[in-house]
């Protein structure tokens, strides 16, 4: 979000329209075409494996309210405001994106559940330190304004407002990072500035989430800690298991 509402309404139905399914008939097509060039019925096998559920009236397989951060809750968002996909096997995940709301933690989570805005983010995060997930990490949330970002990202958002510094909490900063953490070590992703990036650094946006207030310094550093920690009790509990 990052904007007044009303000005992010107006502009996520474009980028809903430039972000919408892509179409598989042609693709699907030209993998054919490709594999029977080629004589590799390997490769038809694997990338028909990738497309079957993208077929109409298939769907792939959900578990209802499964999250895949621990500790946070299942609310879903408005199907609308994103699509499915199998990430990372058919788009890879190298970025995360902060945003923040421009709003309350409760009106963030009804935009997303709004199939007219267009647009929603795979978590919110609360100035108290909870977190809401909206959008599976395997599905493409509509939250960056640039389909590649969003094909290739997972997108968090903060609540509070970029022009009030005191709503960036320390509760939040610290949850924050533990998701952010969580997330680099599950898909490989360095922690640096390169690929954890601010709305405002998105190609083509004209956002400008997380603000001025948003300490960098002290979140990067947070998110380092956090996986570190995140390693070390994975080690700790695979030793234990072995022995």
């Amino acid at each position: 979000m990052g904007e007044k509402k009303a000005d992010a309404e107006a502009r996520t139905k474009g980028h809903r329209a430039k972000d919408g399914d892509r179409r598989v008939g042609r693709r699907a097509l030209l993998i054919g075409g490709a594999a029977a060039a080629v004589g590799s019925v390997v490769l038809a096998r694997d990338e028909l494996g990738r497309l079957w559920w993208r077929l109409p009236s298939v769907q792939k397989p959900r578990k209802e309210g499964e999250v895949d951060f621990t500790g946070a809750q299942w609310v879903a968002a408005s199907s609308a405001n994103w699509r499915m996909a199998d990430r990372p096997d058919d788009y890879g995940i190298d970025r995360v994106i902060i945003h923040v709301t421009q709003g309350s933690f409760a009106s963030a989570v009804k935009v997303f559940q709004d199939p007219g805005h267009g647009a929603a983010a795979h978590y919110i995060v609360g100035q108290d330190g909870r977190v809401t997930q909206m959008i599976r990490e395997l599905d493409v949330a509509y939250h960056a304004g640039n389909r590649e970002y969003n094909e290739r990202s997972v997108g968090i958002e903060h609540e509070g407002f970029v022009d009030r510094p005191e709503d960036l909490t320390d509760a939040m900063y610290e949850a924050s990072a533990r998701l952010t953490a969580r997330i680099c070590g599950r898909y490989d992703i360095p922690v640096d500035r390169e690929h954890i990036i601010g709305h405002v650094e998105v190609p083509g946006t004209d956002h400008t989430d997380p603000g001025p207030h948003w300490d960098w310094d002290r979140y990067i550093p947070l998110v380092r800690q956090a996986l570190a920690t995140q390693e070390q009790t994975q080690a700790a509990g695979t030793g234990a298991s072995a022995s």
